[in-house]
């Protein structure tokens, strides 16, 4: 009997992605279904490039097809992918953005934005379209990161008369600090108002264009501008970044639980741990717990989030972000892998947030 459009739906009935507990047919992955005699074509629309599941799924359904359709039958799996979003429709802030991270950490100096510079290019060189905010206005350290201290952004008019800053791009990324704005040896000395003001001015008058994630490397503690974020735009989830050790881990519960107030109940992600351990170019299997051991899973557990992801200590992680060329962009290293696999940790817990946790709102404060 010939192949039937009907036959190849049913069998990928049965194949389920395993993070939202559902078959990909019932979910909308499937599409393009093609015949030619034995030969039979599809397309599974992943909920994100970066998606850690991409052979597993694959596998599932020519073993699917072979099964229950034709044992004979060629396969032909085109896996891509659409990145859901949770938002609004109706959200007119940043409206072509369809995912907003805030990566927090509570205490300076655990490395959150060198996890953030990592994190945003891994997932651009997964093929998602990505946005970087650099919102620690008085420490900011992007511009080091991606060897852009002397860049300067252009301001161009709309047809509507609107003047708009165009985001610096490298890496596959859009930019954005306020260190492109002040002379890199200069403080900057700013109240809170008008640091908020400033990460306003970054949401509303950059051109960000349609963006997959946008990443927002939020400053130490928890101030007026993690205020002025979850207030300004519908953020999707926090990640939280710390090191194992006891100081950095009572800093970050705080700025979790700020996430987790009544009030503002942004959905936290996950938690990253950098630094988890030290190890010597020259001793590449020892692992030495300088900080600690447990610190990030143990976070982890308490507040029933996952872990997704330990970072070691690594002197090349720290000389490519100082030089411009964050460690990612070192294709087959150690530490290149280490932040692909967060990235696709990251994307995952997006996906499945956006498809079980209620949509995302701008956050309203009567005081």
């Amino acid at each position: 009997m010939a192949i039937t459009q009907e036959d190849v739906l049913k069998a990928l009935s049965y194949v389920e992605e395993p993070d939202l507990g559902k078959d990909l047919v019932t979910l909308n992955m499937i599409e393009d279904v093609m015949i030619d005699g034995l030969t039979v074509s599809f397309s599974v629309i992943l909920t994100t490039p970066a998606c850690p599941l991409k052979e597993l799924i694959h596998n599932a359904c020519v073993l699917a097809i072979h099964t229950m359709v034709d044992k004979n039958a060629v396969v032909h799996v085109n896996l891509t992918s659409r990145v859901t979003t949770a938002r609004a429709a109706n959200s007119a802030v940043l409206s072509g953005v369809k995912n907003i991270i805030a990566i927090a950490s509570g205490k300076g100096g655990v490395g959150k934005s060198t996890v953030t510079a990592n994190l945003a290019i891994a997932l651009a060189r997964t093929g998602a379209k990505v946005g970087l905010i650099d919102a620690d206005i008085s420490g900011p350290s992007m511009p080091t990161m991606f060897g852009l201290e002397d860049a300067r952004p252009h301001v161009f008019q709309t047809p509507e008369g609107k003047n708009l800053i165009l985001p610096i791009e490298k890496f596959g990324v859009k930019l954005m600090s306020i260190g492109f704005l002040a002379p890199s040896d200069n403080a900057i000395v700013w109240r809170g108002p008008m640091a908020s003001s400033a990460l306003k001015q970054f949401i509303s008058e950059v051109d960000w264009g349609e963006l997959d994630y946008l990443l927002i490397d939020m400053p130490p503690g928890t101030s007026d501008i993690h205020l002025t974020l979850v207030q300004t735009v519908p953020v999707t989830g926090a990640l939280i970044v710390t090191t194992p050790q006891k100081v950095a881990l009572a800093d970050a519960q705080k700025g979790l639980q700020m996430f987790r107030q009544p009030q503002i109940n942004v959905p936290v992600l996950g938690v990253i741990e950098n630094m988890a351990w030290f190890t010597p170019a020259e001793l590449p299997d020892s692992k030495y717990f300088i900080f600690g051991e447990g610190g990030g899973q143990s976070l982890a557990t308490k507040h029933e989030v996952p872990l997704l992801g330990q970072i070691p200590l690594v002197q090349s992680i720290r000389e490519t972000g100082d030089q411009g060329a964050p460690a990612i962009t070192q294709e087959g290293t150690p530490a290149a892998a280490i932040f692909e696999q967060v990235a696709e940790e990251v994307a995952r817990q997006i996906s499945i947030r956006n498809a079980i946790a209620p949509r995302t709102q701008v956050v309203e404060m009567t005081r």
